[in-house]
């Protein structure tokens, strides 16, 4: 198994801390992981992006140009990344952010509106993993278990109070994901 992700956004959309909470969940499950962050001087507000690999094999070099899927949270980001996915690969994207996303019909192009969702569930900071959720549904490279482990280690202390909402927010995702699928086959 490999993986190779880009995360991309806003900086204050969790970009960062989705992309190390999946490389931390596959730390905990024995996998071989990469992450590199990016981001802008400005950091909230600014561009961020970050590549994130899993692999259960040696990872021979953690840059790259070309990605297995891609989760994008705003319109500079589709811009930007879109056309760097692989052919057969996953955009997945917050629907709510973008309104001209990729026209690409060599990839599965997925948009949810997660951050629409994370207002639902009153707290807007758990946009970024009702959309890891969703990526989780559609490739599931770690557990949702996992997830919820590395998010111990990646949340301070002081916000582990917040770790149930996290794992509601995991779950919306799926769900948002099923509810998809039974649209598009109904």
């Amino acid at each position: 198994m490999l993986e190779e992700l880009i995360v991309a956004g806003f900086g204050g959309q969790g970009v960062l801390s989705l992309g190390m909470t999946l490389a931390y969940a596959g730390m905990v499950e024995e996998k071989e992981i990469s992450w590199m962050p990016s981001y802008g001087p400005e950091m909230r507000g600014g561009t961020a992006n970050c590549i994130t690999i899993l692999s259960t094999k040696k990872i021979s070099s953690p840059i790259i140009s070309k990605f297995d899927s891609a989760i994008i949270l705003n319109q500079p980001s589709m811009d930007k990344f879109a056309a760097k996915i692989k052919p057969g690969g996953l955009l997945l994207y917050e629907s709510g952010n973008i309104f001209k996303p990729s026209i690409r019909t060599d990839i599965e192009i997925i948009g949810i509106p997660a951050t629409t969702e994370a207002i639902k569930m009153k707290n807007a900071k758990i946009m970024n993993m009702i959309i890891l959720g969703a990526y989780l549904s559609l490739k599931p490279v770690v557990k949702n278990e996992s997830i919820l482990e590395a998010l111990k280690k990646v949340l301070p202390e002081k916000y582990h109070h917040l770790l149930a909402i996290n794992k509601q927010a995991l779950e919306k995702g799926e769900a948002m994901i099923h509810e998809l699928k039974i649209q598009t086959v109904g």
